[in-house]
């Protein structure tokens, strides 16, 4: 056992006692105070003052203090580790006014605030472990202090009878204790409860967190066998009952100018003037989603709000409520000081959080609030703290920040656009002096940037990741280009296809071909259009390049890389439209260079159906061995017969040979010259250089071997005949004629033709051999076909029969009626073939001069050997083509035998018949004769003749009625 009173406890009531006897006035005074200490600034604050006394008694021993708080038969027990209670704790306990506290505590060590336990209990006693081991202790007692004032003589002693034990102070008259002590504290605060236990306990588990991270001297709380750790993992991270928070410690020297207010007097409390420093902790939680509404602690909570996303914990002066912080220099300094150390709380965050940490817009919510706002956000504002793309972390003042910063854009930028920082710009990081960097605006820094292809590439891909992205505000977007450029905006530019060489492609072109490593579909989004190889030979610089090509060349330039890119890529492209590219300047094997289609490969086979004078050259060896035949033809050099594609012709501007005649001959002949002229070919697809051919022979194998060749001869239906079939059928030379000097060969000739015609010389299919003009009938398609088959008639040594002769005239008859033959350009043969089979002079003056017959029943006056055949209503135009007369204007006759007139429907014969081929019998009647017999006039000479039918003045006389009906049938008896 100890000393029965080590704390000297009855020295310190006497002296109490002795001056509350000398003056009643300080009696009251002390009653008055402690009552607004427990009813004010101290109501409710019974453990936050119990754990600040556990925290300094922890920094007093170097070691974190650990509280456990126990409710024993309905006794609260808060004890805790540390240094032991002294006399001078023990002194400032039984003070109102004074604390233990001295330069370099950590908080304050049993000042005035333990009153706030007597919220609770009215006898608080207090055990402590000295360091020699013996467990010393005081107690207040309200009964106690009530009975030890009303013992004394004088006011005093009336004014506590009169106030009762609940108007006396507690804390004022201390008494030594002797009770046991836990070993595993040092201190014990032992309060007898005026409140149920569980309530207390509940207090205390609501604010154990709070103060483990505001004490850095506090190392864990205990309730009812539960305990909340602190632990520190370092760096300023705090764990508090498993959650975890970033914090930062800050302090300082108070200036002296700030210790006192502009009248010179002190600027703290009595109790604060020994302190001249200040100290603060800045925490966050390190978990998303904590509230961003705190309070200013000092170090506990107090009443002063703030927005701000963290805590601030500070030794700051407060009002004597200790709710509000008590306004003046040192709380400017303070809180001014604090807020330019937040920076380094927003630093030690992880990256992505950092600006969880900037203040929201927003007002403040208290004048504190307002000045912490103001210092923070200045503070961020000059301090580097936002996470740089490009590594170290950037002043806002000079950072730039993404409206969406992917992972990617941000790699793609971190080296190229000075302090780009990691989080997206928002309105507050704008607050700071942060510029915002949008799409467009992105763009404009861009240009000019020399950067590899494929870093451009990794931009447009970063890029077109961004969602509701406005694709507008990349209009201006640099891209790459093959030649080397760089170009401002996609809109317009190339992108290739994956034929696209990636290097020297497009040089010197000044085409806007994105380059193959920067392209992407991003590009086309914008305004590029997709160009594989085929596609870009239609671009309108490589077409102007290729139509000056011959041109550059002769003037010395080089149109290699030209050439390479034209021949890449046309044998892609679709033959019909590769006519453009004929114009390609190539190498020939003179060393000069020509047009692409005005050459032809060293083995072609068109070279050996040219003449040695044609002006075709001969593409150079070392052409064919860099670029392939393939390559060559598909830029027209010259392999078999050259087509010409047009698919929309208006005219003869194709230069082909003899153009112009075929125009106005099949697609638009002369007015008069035909019923209805056809209408212009929908397309022309033609042979051309056919007029250079030398070997003719050798030449119709080859036209007959090419499919190309024998498309252009096929006629569309309702479309003029094709101008290779028109041209070859009118120039080509098959054995040294034109094609339709012959016929087709083979057994199935017509005989018409067969008789008239031979059969062509040649080993050729008959579809061929038909399109260029070989017969296979007698029609008749121009004066020179006219001019030819009245020869082949006239020809003496053809034997040509009857019906043969009637065909091939009718045939010319009907040419000349039908316009495709003017009499005026066939000249009249010297002989023509007639009826009985011989050939006559066609002289006029002849005697008998030949006739052609015009009326059938007339050629029973005639002799056969003068009369020339042909149906009667073609009679006109072949006496016109022959130049002779027609048997009507040379025979006339008269019925001579007695006749019966009937109607044809009377005939039985004629009903018969009709009935037989299913026509109509004639109108009117029929004169039917014995034996008809007629008095024929021939050239003055008249004679009896008995031709079987007559027909005088539109009757017919017939003795042969069925016959005299075909006159009926085709109208003849009306003529």
């Amino acid at each position: 056992m100890g000393t029965p009173d080590p704390f000297g406890t009855a020295a310190l009531r006497r002296a109490v006692l002795e001056a509350w006897a000398a003056s009643p006035a300080r009696f009251r005074e002390d009653a008055n105070a402690e009552e607004d200490l427990v009813r004010g600034g101290y109501r409710g604050r019974w453990f936050v003052e119990l754990v600040q006394n556990a925290a300094d008694a922890g920094a007093a021993a170097g070691e974190p203090a650990r509280v456990r708080v126990t409710v024993h038969d309905d006794e609260l027990r808060v004890g805790n580790t540390g240094a032991p209670l002294d006399a001078a704790g023990v002194a400032a306990l039984a003070s109102l006014r004074a604390s233990a506290k001295r330069a370099g505590d950590t908080v304050g060590r049993f000042g005035v605030g333990f009153s706030a336990v007597l919220g609770l209990t009215d006898a608080p006693r207090v055990l402590t472990r000295r360091p020699d081991g013996e467990v010393a202790g005081v107690a207040f007692d309200r009964a106690r202090t009530h009975e030890a004032v009303t013992a004394l003589d004088g006011p005093v002693a009336e004014e506590a009878r009169r106030r009762g034990p609940d108007g006396v102070p507690v804390l004022r008259l201390p008494w030594p204790v002797d009770e046991d002590l836990d070993p595993a504290v040092t201190t014990e605060v032992r309060l007898p409860l005026r409140v149920p236990g569980g309530e207390v306990l509940g207090e205390v588990r609501d604010q154990a967190r709070d103060l483990l991270l505001a004490l850095p001297w506090l190392a864990s709380v205990e309730v009812d066998g539960r305990t909340l750790e602190r632990v520190d993992a370092g760096d300023g991270r705090v764990v508090v009952g498993g959650v975890g928070w970033t914090t930062l410690r800050c302090g300082g020297d108070l200036p002296p100018e700030v210790l006192r207010e502009d009248d010179g007097r002190a600027a703290l409390a009595v109790e604060d003037r020994i302190r001249t420093t200040w100290d603060g902790l800045w925490a966050v939680r390190d978990s998303p989603g904590a509230s961003a509404r705190e309070s200013l602690h000092a170090p506990t909570a107090t009443a002063e709000t703030t927005t701000l996303p963290a805590r601030l914990v500070v030794t700051v002066p407060l009002d004597a409520d200790r709710r509000h912080v008590r306004r003046g220099p040192v709380t400017d300094h303070v809180l001014a000081a604090a807020a330019g150390a937040y920076p380094g709380l927003v630093a030690r965050v992880d990256p992505d959080r950092r600006t969880t940490l900037v203040p929201a817009p927003g007002l403040p919510a208290s004048a504190v609030d307002a000045a912490l706002r103001e210092g923070v956000q200045d503070a961020l504002r000059h301090a580097p703290w936002l996470p740089g793309a490009a590594g170290p972390d950037v002043v806002p003042a000079r950072a730039v920040a993404l409206d969406v910063p992917t992972a990617g854009l941000l790699a793609a930028l971190a080296d190229t656009v000075d302090g780009l920082v990691v989080p997206a710009w928002s309105p507050a990081l704008g607050d700071l002096g942060v510029t915002r960097l949008d799409p467009a605006g992105l763009a404009d820094r861009l240009a000019g940037l020399r950067r590899p292809p494929s870093w451009w590439h990794g931009l447009y891909a970063a890029l077109a990741g961004l969602e509701a992205l406005d694709r507008a505000e990349l209009a201006a977007l640099p891209v790459p280009l093959v030649d080397g450029r760089l170009v401002i905006g996609p809109r317009g530019t190339l992108l290739p296809g994956p034929g696209v060489a990636k290097a020297g492609l497009g040089g010197g072109l000044g085409l806007r071909l994105v380059h193959p490593d920067a392209a992407h579909p991003l590009l086309a989004s914008l305004g590029a259009r997709a160009a594989d190889g085929p596609d870009l030979l239609d671009e309108p610089e490589v077409r102007e390049a290729v139509e000056r090509s011959v041109d550059d060349a002769e003037a010395g330039l080089d149109v290699g890389p030209l050439a390479r890119l034209v021949l890449a890529f046309a044998p892609g492209r679709d033959p019909a439209g590769s006519s453009v590219l004929g114009a390609l300047a190539l190498p020939d094997d003179d060393g000069g260079y020509r047009r692409a289609d005005e050459l032809v490969l060293p083995d072609g086979a068109l070279r050996a159906v040219l003449g040695d004078d044609s002006p075709v050259g001969v593409v150079a060896d070392a052409a064919v061995a860099e670029h392939g035949r393939a390559a060559l033809h598909a830029v027209g050099v010259l392999d078999g017969f050259a087509i010409v594609h047009d698919d929309a012709p208006t005219g003869p501007d194709h230069d082909l040979d003899d153009e112009e005649t075929w125009w106005s001959e099949a697609v638009d002949p002369e007015p008069g010259r035909g019923a209805e002229p056809p209408d212009p070919p929908g397309a022309l697809t033609a042979v051309r250089d056919l007029e250079l051919v030398a070997d003719w022979p050798a030449a119709w194998g080859l036209l007959a071997a090419d499919r190309a060749v024998r498309a252009a001869l096929v006629a569309l239906p309702g479309e003029p005949v094709p101008y290779t079939a028109w041209w070859l059928a009118r120039h080509g030379r098959l054995a040294g004629h034109r094609p339709g000097h012959w016929r087709l060969p083979g057994a199935g000739a017509d005989p018409a033709v067969a008789a008239l015609f031979d059969p062509a010389p040649v080993d050729l299919d008959g579809g061929f051999l038909t399109a260029v003009g070989v017969r296979t009938d007698l029609r008749v398609a121009d004066p020179a076909q006219a001019a030819d088959l009245l020869a082949r008639l006239a020809d003496p040594a053809r034997t040509v029969p009857p019906g043969v002769a009637l065909a091939a005239y009718g045939a010319l008859a009907a040419a000349v009626a039908g316009q495709r033959v003017d009499v005026a350009d066939v000249e009249p043969p010297p002989r023509v073939r007639t009826a009985g089979g011989g050939v006559v002079d066609a002289d006029p003056a002849r005697d008998p001069a030949p006739v052609v017959l015009d009326r059938p029943w007339l050629a029973a006056a005639l002799d056969p050997a003068v009369v020339v055949p042909v149906a009667p209503d073609g009679a006109a135009a072949l006496a016109e083509l022959l130049d002779l007369p027609v048997a009507s204007e040379t025979v006339h006759g008269e019925v001579r035998s007695p006749g019966t007139a009937t109607a044809w429907t009377a005939v039985a014969d004629v009903a018969v018949w009709a009935a037989a081929v299913g026509r109509e019998l004639p109108p009117g009647e029929v004169v039917v004769h014995e034996r008809l017999r007629v008095a024929a006039t021939v050239d003055g000479e008249t004679r009896d003749v008995f031709p079987g039918v007559w027909v005088e003045l539109g009757v017919v006389h017939t003795d042969d009625p069925v016959r005299a009906l075909l006159a009926g049938w085709t109208g003849t008896g009306g003529i």
